[in-house]
C-alpha cells in the first residue's frame, strides 16, 4: 500500500518505509569540487612551510633560545646575539628527552642549550639558562613559564624578547610563549631552516615530510585543544 504525502514523499507498508526526493551532485558537480579540493591541497602544500615557519623580530635587548634546537640552529643563535646586538641570552627547556623526568636543572635541555652556545663561540657571561621540571606534555609552555618566573623572581620587567628556534616549530613556539607571557612582554620569533631539506619542495623529502605534518598536527592542538590550566 503506497500514499502520497503533503510533503511529497512517496510512503509505504502503512507509512513504515519512507521516499523523499533528494538532492546530489551531478558529474559536472563532482569535477568541481574536485577542482576545488586539489586547488585547496596545491595552496595547503605551497604555504603551510611558511606558515609554520615564520620570522617576526621586534625590537629587543634578550633573545631567548629553545635549549633543545640542533647544532645548526645554535651555530644561527650565536650569529643572531651579535648582529641583534643583544645584553643577554637565555635558553629554554625541561628534562632531556629520554631521562626519565626532573633529575635536577643541568640534566635539562636549557642547560645544554647554554653549554652549547658557549662551545659555539659565546660568551658565558650572556648565557643564562632557565630551565622548566615539567616533563611530558605542554613542554613548550611549560619553558615559557618557567623564563616569565625567573624575570618576575629576579625583578626584571622585561617588555620584549624574541625566541629563536628550528625551523616549522616556530609558529607554535611563538603563540606558547604569547600566551604564558600575555600583555606582559611582547614577542618575536626568529625561525632558523632546517638544512636538511628544501623548504620550497618539503613534500619530496621524508624529513621534510615528518616535520611539516607533525608540526601541523600539534600546532592544531596548541591553537584549539590546548588551555593554559590543564597543563
Amino acid at each position: 500500500m503506497a500514499m502520497i504525502s503533503s510533503d511529497g514523499a512517496r510512503r509505504k507498508i502503512w507509512g513504515i518505509i519512507t521516499r523523499r526526493e533528494r538532492w546530489g551532485l551531478s558529474a559536472r558537480g563532482w569535477l568541481v569540487l574536485i577542482c576545488i579540493m586539489a586547488l585547496g591541497g596545491v595552496a595547503w602544500l605551497l604555504n603551510i612551510q611558511p606558515f609554520l615557519a615564520p620570522t617576526k623580530r621586534v625590537d629587543a635587548r634578550i633573545l631567548v633560545v629553545e635549549g633543545w634546537i640542533d647544532a645548526y640552529a645554535i651555530r644561527a643563535a650565536v650569529t643572531e646575539f651579535h648582529d641583534g646586538h643583544y645584553d643577554k641570552i637565555y635558553t629554554t627547556g625541561g628534562p632531556v628527552v629520554g631521562t626519565g623526568g626532573y633529575s635536577n636543572d643541568f640534566n635539562t635541555s636549557a642547560s645544554v642549550g647554554a653549554e652549547l652556545l658557549v662551545k659555539a663561540g659565546l660568551p658565558g657571561s650572556v648565557a643564562q639558562m632557565v630551565p622548566s621540571r615539567v616533563w611530558g606534555r605542554d613542554r613548550t609552555y611549560s619553558s615559557a613559564l618557567a623564563l616569565r618566573e625567573y624575570f618576575q623572581t629576579n625583578g626584571m620587567s622585561v617588555k620584549s624578547f624574541n625566541v629563536l628556534t628550528a625551523d616549522v616549530h616556530a609558529r607554535r613556539t611563538w603563540m606558547l610563549f604569547q600566551k604564558a607571557f600575555g600583555a606582559e612582554a611582547q614577542v618575536g620569533i626568529v625561525s632558523v631552516p632546517d638544512p636538511d631539506y628544501d623548504a620550497a619542495h618539503w613534500w619530496r623529502y621524508s624529513e621534510g615530510v615528518r616535520e611539516i605534518l607533525g608540526e601541523s598536527i600539534a600546532w592544531i592542538y596548541a591553537k584549539f585543544l590546548f588551555w593554559p590550566g590543564s597543563n
